[in-house]
């Protein structure tokens, strides 16, 4: 935990792989809350930071695997805050140009649904996909 910030999910699991017992894994998350080592804040912020910065995830991504982590509804709203709105634009239009140059199909209908794919994949917003569509490929 003081390596890197990590989320009580992951901790009860680790725990659990080690063989502790249920009374000694609730003493040991109550210490490393008090101690400031486990803050799911703190983690839920730095997760959408560094997934939007470094792997250029979506809003959509991101939600989902915050979920899946078990972190609260707050901690994920907080969370999306961290990402600044421009920036968020001009990641989408950087990412959209950059796959479109990839993309080596010649009918237009192909090409599209490619990029849209790609970027629903990855996360991003069905309107602003739709609309990044649009822009890119008449």
């Amino acid at each position: 935990c003081a390596y890197q910030d990590r989320c009580h999910k992951e901790v009860v699991s680790k725990l659990k792989d080690m063989g502790m017992i249920p009374i000694a894994i609730d003493t040991i998350i109550a210490q490393l809350i008090e101690d400031r080592f486990l803050n799911e804040e703190r983690f839920a912020k730095s997760f959408a930071r560094g997934k939007f910065n470094i792997k250029k995830w979506g809003k959509n991504r991101i939600v989902r695997e915050l979920k899946f982590r078990d972190v609260s509804k707050y901690n994920i709203t907080t969370a999306l805050k961290e990402i600044e709105p421009e920036a968020y634009s001009t990641t989408l239009d950087h990412l959209a140009k950059k796959r479109l140059d990839q993309i080596t199909e010649t009918n237009t209908q192909k090409r599209r649904k490619k990029l849209a794919d790609y970027l629903l994949y990855r996360g991003w917003e069905s309107h602003l996909v739709y609309e990044k569509l649009q822009e890119l490929i008449p």
